[in-house]
């Protein structure tokens, strides 16, 4: 495999589970020669996938954190640069969701989404940016979803803190123009980890409707926004256009809504068996 990342330090938020997309993103930069530092709550799941990345001769060091707590936050990225030099690439891919309609929703899990999945990136990539400028530049890829391109209905809260981090970093990518510092998105759809398996029940069904994806798939995505630093990448790319168009015409969604419910019941219904017997 090329080695596109020998020298370089890379950090992944939420990397602390085996089928993971942070894990298998930091599977794929330690394959191209990265210094790897996952980060994540879970210190146990953390050394997991630490065990098997070196197992296949990568090099990655672990860094257990809060990433809802502003002063982990920057102790954690402190400790990064200590421990292995500097910082060439972030990835903030560490995610918090508690599907169902607002309405019935605990406020503080609410909270946490908002601190999670758009807080803490907008803080990382604020702290991290001095690290990239001393080492000459660098990559900021941010995790967004599908659901921050067109609102999802049960997963609202989850919906506007990944169009706030879209936002975020399409506003950051223009005030960093022309510098050597890039900002990506990539922005997956529904993704075959336990993110959905440990509520299927509770996703809803039109999620099931579209293509689903592998964690390696999005990971490998990851790896060439933090190469080219393309503004966004959507997996699936059908997906994508067809949530785009439906946030803009707000009555075809609707009108194709329906259809699309009962086609993502019979997939779940499918994904369901497969999953659990």
């Amino acid at each position: 495999m090329a080695q596109r990342f020998s020298g370089k330090v890379v950090l992944i938020t939420g990397a602390s589970r085996l089928e993971g997309i942070g894990a298998a993103t930091a599977q794929r930069f330690a394959d191209e020669g990265a210094a790897v530092a996952i980060t994540a709550r879970g210190a146990a799941g953390l050394e997991a996938v630490a065990a098997r990345i070196r197992d296949r001769g990568g090099n990655v060091r672990t860094f257990p954190a809060d990433l809802g707590d502003p002063a982990a936050c920057e102790a954690m990225l402190r400790a990064v640069g200590d421990a292995l030099g500097g910082l060439d690439v972030l990835v903030n891919n560490a995610g918090a969701n508690t599907r169902g309609n607002v309405e019935r929703q605990d406020p503080a899990a609410l909270a946490n989404i908002i601190q999670v999945n758009l807080i803490a990136p907008i803080l990382l990539t604020r702290l991290a940016l001095p690290q990239l400028r001393a080492r000459g530049g660098g990559s900021i890829v941010q995790v967004a979803s599908i659901a921050g391109q067109i609102p999802l209905d049960g997963e609202a809260t989850y919906s506007a803190s990944k169009h706030g981090l879209r936002a975020f970093s399409f506003a950051l990518r223009e005030e960093l123009a022309g510098s050597p510092i890039h900002v990506a998105v990539v922005s997956p759809g529904p993704v075959e980890t336990g993110f959905l398996l440990d509520e299927l029940d509770d996703v809803p069904d039109i999620v099931f409707a579209n293509p689903m994806s592998t964690a390696d798939e999005v990971a490998a995505l990851i790896v060439e926004s933090a190469v080219d630093g393309r503004r966004e990448r959507t997996i699936p790319a059908r997906t994508g256009a067809l949530a785009r168009l439906g946030a803009a015409i707000p009555s075809l969604r609707r009108a194709l809504t329906p259809a699309m419910e009962r086609r993502g019941k019979s997939a779940k219904a499918a994904f369901r068996v497969r999953h659990r017997g």
